[in-house]
């Protein structure tokens, strides 16, 4: 398998002279598939390799709120744009994922704003949900 391959092709650069002299820091980023693979054992010699591993974790439904406010005064917001009820929705369906909260919020603007909104509330949220098919 070509994942396999190039995962192996690393582990063989981690070999130059790794007791001596260390030649280069690679980071590695991938989907939670990626975690999975190292764990194979044909793999073991990279990741006893890995110094830090790191892992993203979905935010919280409180961190999503304070992401969107956050978000929404840097593009300048005077007020609350999204009802807390908006904000529960886009918690719930993005399950915390800022990709998927980017999504939801930038839909749920663009519905607003085609409506003649001051804020954006549940219902939006779920025009936007629809639309995205997410």
């Amino acid at each position: 398998m070509a994942k396999d391959a190039f995962l192996q092709d690393i582990a063989i650069l981690f070999n130059f002279q790794m007791d001596s002299i260390n030649p280069f820091i690679l980071i590695m980023a991938g989907l939670p598939h990626l975690k999975t693979r190292l764990t194979l054992t044909h793999h073991r010699p990279l990741s006893q390799r890995v110094i830090a591993k790191f892992e993203i974790q979905p935010l919280s439904r409180e961190e999503v709120a304070k992401y969107i406010d956050h978000h929404m005064k840097i593009a300048g917001a005077k007020m609350p744009i999204f009802t807390e009820s908006a904000i529960e929705a886009i918690a719930l369906r993005s399950q915390g994922w800022p990709r998927v909260i980017n999504k939801l919020t930038i839909n749920s603007l663009l519905f607003g704003s085609q409506l003649k909104k001051e804020q954006i509330d549940e219902e939006i949220v779920r025009l936007a949900i629809e639309d995205s098919s997410l």
